[in-house]
Formats: C-alpha cells, structure tokens, sequence
C-alpha cells in the first residue's frame, strides 16, 4: 500500500513538473531594412508562464516578413520581400537548439511576397505588389525547386491610392487541403483555386471566385474549427465577412465591423485568429487604433463582439495564439517589440502580462508546437 502511494506521489510531481516545463519554439519574422535585425529569430516560449529564452537568429537574411513551418518541423519557408529583388527562401530548422540553415533561394515571381504556406509537396507564396500567387515544389532535402506555377490576377479597385492594380494579400489551406483561397486587395476579389499537389505545372486550377464591397480590400481569412466558415478581414473600410463554406463555394451570410462607432482616426485592419477551442475570434488593426478586437463565435457561424483592447504599441501587424491558448502575442513592427497578453479561456479577455520580446520590427509570428 505505501508502495501505490509512492508510485502516485512520484507520477504527480512527474506530472506537475513537466507541466511547469510545457516549452514550444516561436519563431520571429522581421524586416530588416528599417533597424538593426538579423533576419528570423527562433525562442523558447513556456506556454504555462508566458516566459521566453533567445534560441538562435539567422544571419542577413533580407526582410523574412512571412513565415512557414513544414508539418514535421523541419524545415522553414519565408519570404524576402524586397521589391524586384524578392526571393522565397527554405531552411532548415533543429527544433533542440532552434537553429535555422538556409537551404536555398528561388526568385518570388512578383515582387513584395506577403504570405507563405506549404504541405508536403509545395510551397505556395502571394506576392502583393505584382499581383500573382507562385507555386514552388519541394525537393528531397526540403530545398525549394523553381516556380512551377506562376498564376496572375487582374483588375484594380475604386481606392486610387490604394487599388491601382491586383495585390494577391493572402493564399490559404481549405481544411481538407483541396482548394486554396486567396484574397486580393486590389481588386477586392476572394478567389477559389482547385489543388492539385502532385501537377507538374497546373498546381492550381480556378474553380470560382466571389467580389466583395468595393474598396473594402479583403487581406487575411481564417476558417472556422468545424471548417463551415470562412472570416475574412478588409483593411481599408474594417469591416469582418462571415461566409458559409462547402466544397470550394463562399455564401456571405453576415457582416460586421472592428471599428468602434465613433472611432475617427486612421486605421489599417490586420490580421485574424481564431482560438484554439474555436470559441473566440480575435482582429487587429493598425494606424491611430493599434487594438484588437474580440468576438463570440456563434454556433450558426455569426460573430457577437465582446470587446476589444489596446495592443500596447505600435503597428500590430501580425499576432499569434500560442499552441495551448493560454497566451495570444503581438509582434508590433512600429514599436519594436513583441507584447505577451494572458488570454482567459472562459471569457476571451485579454491582460496584459507585463512581458515583452524586444526586437527590431517583428512581423510575423510562427509557434512550432
């Protein structure tokens, strides 16, 4: 009997400790070109603390902005948005020690890449400024081959400043990996492409695309946990679309808002993230707003605003909920630095931790869980 009791007392404090160690890496897009940075920095971040230990950095690597993590954790993809002279780039990446070793480059096919993903067999990156989405295969050591696709878009919007001409923003994962959806600002268009891993060339067949409010400029999308939903947020009027989703087709079915009524200054919607539990949907904004908003999601996929929050700095472009959902961070690339917020599973609310990842302009946020 005093042996059981040991036997439990040890597992407990087994138990407890490895959940006072529960680490995941976190790696760290930033640009280069306006403050002294290295490129991508990987950490260690606790995920029952909110603490965090420098790991590694690369060494010049031109403006990573975006960032992508194979499914094995091996290998990272970013961007090196760089005008005319952008480049997609691999590394590879030791999840120990958090060192990164590039592989190699590919020219980006259009300039000012802004989004990266990637599966097992390709590596799918939208280029903002010229306005096409490249598709990349993967050889054996993870490396990247060059373009085999390279899909342009057409058309302008009414914003002149803004919309002159197509800016792919974003391309997109359906949960069942057989479309990739794609917003572009500039000519405020939601495009549905058909995957096709293993083409040689033809990776991406159109199947359909849908408009949105003109001048709205849809930029980033999330889908919903059961995948029946689609949320996409337009920088330049802030306005959050609910569509229904099946097999490829979008139907709007709500609309609402991140900006308060009275709200007047300049704003710059951002990014969007649902929680890990699916219950709660957080945006972000930039300009004189610097905040995020927080929805309820509801069970017929409508969103109910349930507050909304100072991100405490400057230029919130990019955030991230870590794995366990117990933290969301915010990489502000005007202020320098990453703030950590404490995020209550029941409510959604966020507090401010007090921690801070001071870095020159980080942008992108990547947990490797």
């Amino acid at each position: 009997m005093k042996h059981s009791h040991l036997v439990i007392l040890l597992t407990l404090i087994f138990s407890n400790v490895q959940a006072q160690t529960k680490t995941t890496n976190l790696i760290i897009g930033t640009y280069t070109n306006s403050c002294d940075s290295k490129g991508i920095y990987s950490y260690n971040f606790d995920s029952n603390t909110g603490d965090f230990t420098f790991e590694n950095a690369t060494e010049k690597v031109v403006n990573p902005s975006y960032l992508t993590i194979s499914n094995d954790k091996k290998r990272i993809y970013a961007v090196n948005e760089n005008g005319p002279e952008s480049k997609v780039s691999s590394f590879a990446f030791d999840a120990a020690n958090g060192k990164l070793d590039e592989l190699n480059q590919q020219d980006s096919k259009g300039a000012d890449p802004c989004y990266i993903i990637n599966d097992d067999k390709n590596v799918i990156v939208a280029n903002y400024s010229g306005g096409t989405i490249s598709v990349f295969g993967k050889n054996s050591d993870g490396s990247l081959t060059a373009a085999k696709q390279v899909v342009p878009h057409y058309g302008k919007g009414t914003n002149v400043q803004r919309q002159e001409s197509p800016h792919v923003h974003m391309v997109y994962f359906s949960p069942d990996k057989k479309y990739i959806l794609s917003n572009d600002l500039g000519n405020d268009t939601i495009y549905i492409y058909a995957y096709n891993p293993n083409a040689d060339a033809e990776v991406l067949k159109p199947k359909g695309s849908i408009s949105v409010k003109a001048g709205s400029g849809p930029r980033h999308l999330i889908f919903s946990k059961n995948g029946k939903y689609v949320y996409v947020l337009h920088e330049l009027d802030g306005a959050l679309t609910v569509f229904k989703y099946a097999n490829g087709v979008l139907n709007k079915i709500d609309e609402t808002t991140i900006l308060d009524k009275d709200f007047k200054g300049t704003f710059s919607s951002a990014d969007i993230h649902i929680s890990p539990d699916g219950k709660f949907l957080y945006a972000s904004n930039r300009g004189e707003a610097n905040n995020i908003t927080i929805f309820k999601t509801l069970k017929n996929g409508k969103l109910e605003r349930i507050g909304q929050t100072s991100t405490l700095g400057k230029g919130p472009r990019n955030f991230a909920i870590d794995p366990s959902g117990n933290f969301l961070l915010v990489a502000h690339q005007y202020s320098n630095e990453v703030v950590i917020f404490k995020r209550d599973k029941a409510t959604g609310m966020l507090t401010d931790t007090g921690k801070r990842i001071g870095m020159c302009s980080p942008v992108c946020l990547v947990f490797a869980d």
